[in-house]
């Protein structure tokens, strides 16, 4: 028998089994993706560590899956043949894909044979929904109730719940209404705890983006293309010299400064949320470095081909929600685990004064509002303050290319 665990690269973050990809019974090759694991973040299969059969599934869908943690066993010697001798009888930690393969009888609904066949992720999934089971018409091997039919009936709201007359109405839902899915609830979870752990302040600046625009099109004319995310991290990076605390974290018995800066920028995905890739040891990277490896983490993050690694160890995180017209947002939830969180608003053309040979002129400049959100445990006002100056000095004096 081999083990087949959760990876360890996990680094906190929080972890569901989503779905198993192979049954009790089925024959695996090296490789081949056995189950999916679901963060907030990320989703990523584990693959077959050998070839054989996939005897025992341990933890079933919805399980919560630390680092480390025994998913599944394979079984080297066993043939197919013989494990399919053996479906019929499912270790009562098997998936809900195995528990399907149970031979006998097609109970019909209404069947309190129905209740006795139930997986735990189906029970639990019907308790946590106030559904009847015996109301559903089961798709699984015998007429096995599956979590996908829970789901499906959830949708739909065609199951009367428990405890209602046969004559009640089913659940009305709205066709704008969008159910939860995995990533969105593990979202809410971490922004509560977010919010409930760490002392949120907020400081406000304005910054100039005359000089970065001037040598982003410099750099553009000799085919060098750059975001001005690039620019942003970059200058994250240099700040930190005048307040290092804002590259640490709250820990117990002290403040735990990370030795290197490894900043994540929030990546839009649409409906299904954000994701957090994060740019590895930021202050050894050029500009053009920077700008390379964030198109690289922006294509993968879309593509859902980011690894844990990816989007795990960040030390501070940036929030360009400007790029979707945000003009202010304030604050901005902290990332677990970080001390601060960079926003940057929308860049656009505004009115400002500048001196000029000793005379107030009115100039028109591309400007963006900058905020950085604090956990007040780990860095207070005038180190807040004096990291938003040291950060706007370097976007407003970037050198000419």
């Amino acid at each position: 028998m081999i083990d087949v665990r959760v990876p360890d690269e996990q680094e906190g973050t929080k972890a569901v089994v989503r779905a198993w990809l192979k049954a009790v019974g089925d024959a695996v090759a090296e490789n081949d993706p056995l189950v999916e694991l679901e963060t907030d973040k990320v989703t990523q299969e584990v693959p077959a560590p050998v070839a054989g059969v996939l005897a025992e599934i341990v933890l079933e869908t919805d399980a919560e899956a630390v680092p480390g943690a025994l998913l599944a066993r394979i079984e080297t010697e066993r043939t197919p043949a013989e494990a399919g001798a053996q479906e019929a009888k499912p270790s009562l930690s098997s998936s809900d894909a195995a528990a399907d393969a149970a031979p006998g009888p097609r109970p019909a609904p209404g069947s309190s044979e129905v209740e006795s066949r139930l997986s735990p992720s189906v029970r639990r999934a019907c308790l946590q929904n106030g559904i009847d089971p015996n109301r559903i018409e089961g798709t699984g091997r015998n007429g096995r109730v599956t979590r996908e039919d829970v789901d499906r009936a959830v949708a739909s709201a065609t199951v009367v719940s428990v405890g209602e007359a046969a004559t009640a109405q089913p659940r009305q839902f709205s066709a704008q209404d969008i159910p939860h899915d995995r990533m969105r609830l593990a979202i809410a979870e971490n922004m509560v705890r977010a919010v409930s752990e760490a002392p949120h302040v907020t400081a406000l600046f304005e910054a100039d983006f005359s000089a970065i625009a001037a040598h982003k099109a410099a750099m553009a004319a000799r085919s060098v293309k750059l975001s001005y995310t690039a620019y942003i991290v970059n200058a994250a990076a240099e700040a930190m010299a005048v307040a290092p605390a804002i590259n640490g974290r709250w820990e117990k018995d002290r403040i735990a400064i990370s030795p290197t800066i490894d900043i994540g920028v929030g990546t839009a995905l649409g409906e299904k949320g954000l994701v957090v890739p994060v740019v590895k040891d930021v202050g050894s990277l050029s500009l053009e470095q920077i700008g390379a490896k964030l198109d690289e983490l922006t294509r993968r993050a879309r593509d859902g081909k980011l690894e844990r690694s990816e989007v795990a160890g960040g030390s501070f995180t940036i929030s360009n929600h400007g790029v979707s017209g945000s003009l202010l947002a304030a604050p901005i939830i902290l990332h677990q685990g970080q001390a601060a969180i960079l926003g940057i608003g929308k860049l656009e053309k505004r009115v400002v004064v500048r001196e000029i040979g000793g005379e107030d002129a009115i100039l028109v400049r591309p400007m963006a509002y900058v905020t950085l959100t604090i956990d007040h445990r780990v860095v207070d006002g005038h180190q807040t303050n004096a990291w938003l100056t040291r950060f706007v000095e370097i976007l407003e004096t970037w050198p000419t290319a």
